[in-house]
């Protein structure tokens, strides 16, 4: 069996990865371990979900291979694989009238057996992944009767209580108003940081990403990556060359910020 101690969570080698025949990376090489928060950033269009939904292991890669925890992602079966990776989309529907607790508790499935029902510590962990996001009051509502806003954070509720080691998440901040964006990732990546875990976090906000992320992947087009540390990748000259536009950089007490020329 593979020492998955010390493993990297997630590592991409000689990973391409293509949507309709065009490259969105080409023999990508990426490592992320514990306590890392990674932004993936480029135009409409790139890939960018593309991309997140291949590391999640919902489809295949071209070429390459991506390993989770030293194992072939397409080796695990999909309840081992929720265990331990867990994944946030886009678009949230809500398709039955069920609770907001209800909803949470979804999270929970991935460790539960057959037919088995959620326990007293089942609840515990939903509970407290909502008080993260500020739905406790909200458990007994109707998830069909929120807003835009309050879905998305039950939807984030639900990942935190699946409880996995690492986190990929597509436009967490999408209907999110100013507040209640900081405050998420802000939470999101203390939570990970304390508890040994990583995120990995698809954003169209540049500022955000310099804010809340140690690590940068940028698509740059026509399969062409750069990825390290935020401080060395998120340089205004290599940004103008990632969106196709001037920018100025200004400093924040928060931090550099990008404005559009």
């Amino acid at each position: 069996m593979t020492d998955q101690t010390l493993a990297p969570l997630l590592r991409c080698v000689d990973t391409t990865v293509t949507i309709a025949g065009m490259p969105v990376t080409r023999q990508l090489n990426l490592t992320i371990e514990a306590g890392q928060c990674w932004c993936i950033l480029g135009k409409n269009g790139a890939g960018k979900t593309t991309l997140l939904h291949t590391l999640a292991g919902l489809r295949a890669a071209e070429t390459g291979r991506i390993e989770c925890l030293n194992i072939d992602l397409h080796t695990y079966r999909r309840r081992q694989l929720a265990q331990r990776l867990g994944v946030l989309l886009q678009d949230q529907e809500s398709p039955f009238p069920v609770s907001v607790l209800e909803t949470v508790l979804q999270g929970r499935h991935p460790h539960l057996h057959a037919w088995q029902w959620e326990t007293a510590a089942d609840v515990a962990i939903a509970r407290q992944a909502l008080s993260m996001v500020g739905l406790e009051s909200l458990d007994q509502r109707n998830i069909q009767t929120l807003s835009g806003g309050e879905r998305q954070r039950a939807a984030i509720a639900a990942l935190l209580a699946q409880d996995t080691q690492l986190l990929l998440l597509d436009e967490p901040t999408s209907h999110l108003d100013l507040h209640h964006r900081i405050q998420i990732l802000d939470g999101l990546v203390q939570h990970c940081r304390d508890s040994g875990k990583a995120l990995v976090l698809v954003l169209h906000d540049i500022n955000l990403a310099a804010r809340f992320a140690d690590r940068a992947l940028l698509l740059l087009g026509d399969g062409v990556t750069m990825h390290g540390e935020v401080d060395d990748v998120l340089q205004t000259e290599i940004l103008e060359r990632l969106y196709g536009h001037p920018l100025v950089a200004v400093e924040t007490r928060v931090g550099r910020a990008w404005l559009p020329a």
